[in-house]
């Protein structure tokens, strides 16, 4: 059985349904929702890379005291992502144990037990896959957006008088078209083109998702031999795009959605350039492999029906990368 009904098609491919909510945060009164403190929050699972893009801009930019922030319980179950106190129910339980479920305890917010509450509040006919990250207005009670992409350009160019690291520009308008081209391009061929392998439920479609996969990678990693970073010295958005799915990979993505042609630790460009960024300030903090693992080895029934999570593999993600040489 497929892991979305919904987002499979009859010959075998993952079709990722579209965001559901789109709205934008304003400078200009445009839209009902002007860039002000403590009015708007956002709910994540550190699992999830797309959410984790997110979490990443917001600690990048400084907007931690400007909006706040919920982690999900890692595992989900048909109920969607849980709400559940540290130390209870599934994030408890050592990984692969048997363990008690226990009720979902509220979010500090709304007293939500899972996030489709706050999907229903937005719109009580939303019938589709209930996904992080959200930004949600607290003064209207409803979600504003809950495309990564957005959350990160608000946060970057609409939040900036809220920000406390105004030097840092995730989106630099001379390099705007090449960036908005090289993120489509690693959106489709990596970020998303595992989970167009992992979800595959034919040969074919899986062969053909992965082998894109790989050839992107080889791609970037020829780009990466010559920059310390996809657009030369500077570091912008599209790099976590591609760092989130690069921490992933070798943990997750190669052995559970089976990119197995080769490991991120086989490319030395791609392995020094993500130890480059994880050890940049504040990256690591971003980064919960407990939560990684165990939301993929134990959410994905069917394709790891005993539900065991391994137990490695060990990287050590802070050793020299040498990357500085190339700035």
């Amino acid at each position: 059985m497929a892991q979305f009904p919904k987002e499979q098609s009859a010959s075998g491919e993952f079709e990722r349904q579209e965001d559901a909510f789109r709205e934008w945060i304003s400078t200009d009164h445009s839209t009902p929702y002007p860039p002000v403190s403590n009015r708007y929050h956002l709910y994540v699972s550190l699992a999830c890379p797309w959410a984790s893009r997110t979490l990443i801009a917001r600690k990048l930019l400084g907007l931690e005291a400007a909006i706040g922030m919920t982690v999900v319980d890692p595992i989900r179950d048909e109920r969607g992502w849980a709400f559940r106190n540290p130390g209870s129910g599934s994030s408890a339980g050592s990984a692969g144990d048997d363990t008690e479920v226990v009720p979902p305890s509220t979010d500090p917010v709304n007293g939500f037990h899972f996030l489709s509450e706050a999907y229903q509040a937005t719109n009580p006919n939303f019938d589709g896959r209930v996904t992080v990250p959200v930004l949600w207005d607290k003064e209207t009670k409803r979600i504003v957006n809950n495309c990564e992409g957005d959350i990160c350009l608000m946060f970057n160019n609409f939040f900036r008088a809220l920000t406390q690291h105004r030097e840092v520009d995730l989106f630099p308008k001379d390099i705007e078209n090449e960036q908005t081209k090289l993120s489509n391009y690693i959106y489709d061929k990596i970020n998303n083109g595992v989970y167009k392998a992992g979800f595959a439920t034919r040969q074919r479609p899986y062969e053909v998702a992965a082998r894109q996969v790989f050839d992107a990678l080889d791609h970037l990693e020829q780009r990466l031999a010559k920059n310390r970073y996809l657009f030369g010295g500077r570091i912008v958005e599209t790099d976590w795009r591609l760092f989130c799915t690069l921490i992933r990979f070798d943990v997750v993505y190669y052995i559970h959605f089976k990119c197995s042609l080769r490991r991120i630790l086989d490319y030395p460009n791609l392995q020094g350039y993500l130890a480059d960024l994880y050890q940049h300030d504040g990256i690591a903090d971003t980064v919960n492999f407990d939560h990684i693992k165990r939301h993929y080895y134990i959410t994905h029934e069917e394709i790891n029906p005993t539900r065991l999570v391994p137990i490695g593999p060990q990287l050590d993600l802070m050793q020299p990368h040498g990357r500085e040489k190339l700035t």
